[in-house]
C-alpha cells in the first residue's frame, strides 16, 4: 500500500515528505493507522546523526497513537479497530527480562530493532525500490506503520489522539522515572535537571509520589511558570550560577538531594546531578540520551559513600501492562498532558516542529495525518 511519510534520507538534512510503499503485516505483526505523533528530542538526535543505532534512510518517529487496521497470522491480543500506542520498548512477557520482575526492558527483539528492521530481518518500508529502515521499532512519522504485536499497548477509545500520543514516550518516561525507576517517597527532596518534555513529567511524577521539595534546574526562564503549575516548588537558573550551581543546589536541598534526575542528555549535567546527591543514599537517575559516544566520568569517591547512579528507560514502565493505566490517569485528570502539547500541525510542517523544539519554544509539538 502507498502511505504518506516524513523520510530521513541523510543525517543533518530536513525530513522529506513523500509517498512510500508499505508491505502488510506478517505473522505476529500489526498494521496501525497513525493519527498523531509527537516530535521528541530523540528523533532530533537521530536526525542529527547522534544516535548510534539509527540506520538511514529511515522513517523516524516513536511517540504515536492510532488504530489497528489489520493483524497478521497468530495475533491474538489486539484486533482491527482497537486504539493503540506503539511501543519502542516491547513487552513479550516471555523473555528472561520480562519474567524477571526486575525490569521493563524487554530484550526479545532488540537486535533487529536496532538494525532498523522487523524481527524477521526485513523492512516493510521502501520508496521507488529503495529500502527504508524502521526507527525504534515504531516509525510513527508515517500515516500507516507495521509493528510487532508485542510492541503495541491497547488503550481506551475515548482518549484523544493529539494528546495521548505523548504517552508513547515523554509522559511515561518522566512520570515513570519518578515513581518507578527513582522510587520517590513522601517527603523526599528532588532535583530535576532539564525542564523539557521529560523533566516536566518527572515533576508531575514526583508531585504524585509526595515529594516535599521539587527543584527544577534549567537555563530557560520561560519554563518556570508551567513547571510550577505541575508541582515544582523551586526554580534555579543554571546559567546564572555557572560553577556555583552544584554548591547552591546542595545547600538549597539541605545537604543534597534524595534523588536527582538528569533529563538533558549532556554528560556534564549527569555528573552535576550525581554531585548534588546526598551522601549515604542519594540517587542520580539518568534519563537523557547522550550524543554519539560521549561518556560520563567521575571519581569513585562520588559513589563510595553510598550515592547511586542508575538509568531509566521508558520510566521503568511495562508498556502493554502499565501504559493503559497511565492513559486512565490522564483521562481522569490525575496528570496533565494537554498543557504540555504546545503545538499541533500537519505532517507537512514537521520540520517546523523540529525548529520549535531546537529554539526552546515548544514543550511538545504533535504532527497529525
Amino acid at each position: 500500500m502507498r502511505v504518506k511519510a516524513a523520510i530521513a534520507f541523510e543525517a543533518g538534512r530536513p525530513l522529506e515528505i513523500d509517498e512510500v510503499d508499505l508491505e502488510g503485516p506478517k505473522a505476529g505483526e500489526v498494521l496501525v493507522e497513525i493519527k498523531a505523533s509527537g516530535v521528541c528530542h530523540t528523533d532530533a538526535l537521530a536526525l542529527a546523526g547522534g544516535n548510534a543505532t539509527t540506520r538511514l534512510p529511515a522513517i523516524l518517529g516513536h511517540e504515536g497513537a492510532g488504530v489497528i487496521v489489520e493483524v497478521g497470522r497468530g495475533v491474538r491480543s489486539v484486533k482491527p479497530g482497537d486504539h493503540v500506542i506503539p511501543l519502542y520498548v516491547p513487552e513479550c512477557r516471555e523473555c528472561a527480562n520480562c519474567l524477571s520482575g526486575r525490569t521493563n526492558v524487554c530484550w526479545s527483539i532488540r537486535k533487529t530493532r536496532d538494525l532498523g528492521v522487523m524481527p524477521d530481518g526485513t523492512s516493510r518500508f521502501s520508496i521507488r525500490g529503495q529500502v527504508l529502515h524502521h526507527f525504534m521499532g515504531t516509525s510513527t512519522f508515517a500515516n500507516f506503520t507495521v509493528v510487532p504485536e508485542i510492541a503495541v499497548a491497547k488503550i481506551r477509545p475515548d482518549a484523544p489522539f493529539n494528546t495521548v500520543c505523548y504517552l508513547g514516550c515523554g509522559v511515561p518516561t518522566g512520570i515513570g522515572a519518578a515513581i518507578h525507576s527513582g522510587g520517590v517517597r513522601p517527603g523526599d527532596r528532588i532535583l530535576v535537571f532539564g525542564l523539557g518534555g521529560i523533566g516536566l513529567n518527572v515533576i508531575q511524577g514526583a508531585r504524585i509520589a509526595g515529594a516535599d521539595m521539587i527543584v527544577g534546574v534549567d537555563i530557560n526562564e520561560r519554563k518556570r511558570d508551567l513547571a510550577t503549575r505541575l508541582g515544582m516548588t523551586h526554580f534555579v537558573n543554571a546559567a546564572e550560577l555557572g560553577d556555583r550551581l552544584v554548591p547552591h543546589l546542595i545547600e538549597l536541598s539541605g545537604g543534597g538531594a534524595d534523588i536527582a534526575f538528569e533529563s538533558v542528555g549532556q554528560t556534564a549535567v549527569m555528573r552535576q546531578a550525581l554531585e548534588c546527591c546526598r551522601v549515604g543514599w542519594g540517587t542520580c537517575v539518568v534519563i537523557g540520551v547522550e550524543h554519539g559516544k560521549e561518556e560520563m566520568s567521575f571519581r569513585p569517591t562520588l559513589v563510595r559513600y553510598g550515592r547511586v547512579v542508575k538509568g531509566s528507560y521508558f520510566g521503568g514502565l511495562k508498556g502493554r501492562t502499565q501504559l493503559p493505566g497511565l492513559v486512565d490517569w490522564y483521562m481522569e485528570g490525575k496528570i496533565k498532558v494537554d498543557e504540555l502539547v504546545t503545538h499541533v500541525m500537519p505532517i507537512d510542517r514537521i520540520n517546523e516542529a523540529f525548529d520549535l523544539m531546537r529554539s526552546g519554544t515548544s514543550i511538545r509539538s504533535v504532527v497529525t495525518f
